[in-house]
């Protein structure tokens, strides 16, 4: 039992922080057709992959999707206040969730044309 009291002490609150933590949702509308490069790395950062094939840049993005401010702050809420009304013992539940449900891996490859505007999108990988 005082096991059990030690876990729930040192694990309270880490799904409220988990929750507050998890990554931010990019606006994948900026993948289409006519988009700078410019504007495709401001909000994906770097590519992980640059690369000319045949006279035309080729790159690939990889991110995790995340949530809005909104649904973080919300999530971060109600696992504070479940973990408040059970005395912490939401913990046990709040902080696997939070690590099972922490975005989505995916990957982009982008080709320009000759003025660095994106002419051709294909995923290529979604989790």
């Amino acid at each position: 039992m005082l096991l059990l009291i030690a876990l729930i002490s040192t694990m309270s609150a880490c799904s409220v922080f988990m929750a507050a933590k998890q990554p931010e949702k990019k606006d994948l509308s900026l993948l289409k057709e006519g988009v700078s490069r410019a504007v495709l790395i401001s909000e994906f950062g770097a590519p992980v992959v640059s690369e000319y094939k045949d006279g035309k840049r080729y790159e690939i993005f990889k991110f995790v999707q995340g949530y809005s401010t909104g649904a973080k702050a919300g999530r971060a809420f109600l696992h504070g206040a479940a973990s408040i009304a059970t005395l912490g013992l939401w913990e046990l539940f709040g902080t696997p969730t939070e690590i099972t449900f922490n975005g989505d891996e995916m990957a982009f490859q982008v080709s320009y044309n000759e003025n660095d505007t994106v002419d051709e999108i294909a995923m290529i990988k979604k989790e």
